[in-house]
């Protein structure tokens, strides 16, 4: 998409800032999504440890809160 409209009086396009602020939030929530993951993966492997530590230990791990 570009900047450039035939149609317009000033040739600019009017659904440009829209485009622009589109692309801007999809960019931002790729890289808000990918450190959420992340953040996820390592409180996974936290509790997989605790539970194998729980295990070792003769601990009953509780099913719900």
């Amino acid at each position: 998409m570009t900047n450039y409209c035939a149609f317009s009086k000033d040739h600019l396009c009017p659904k440009w800032m829209d485009y622009e602020l589109t692309r801007y939030e999809l960019e931002e929530a790729d890289q808000l999504c990918h450190s959420n993951w992340i953040e996820i993966q390592h409180l996974r492997e936290y509790i997989y440890r605790l539970q194998a530590v729980l295990t070792e230990n003769r601990i009953e791990i509780p099913s719900e809160y």
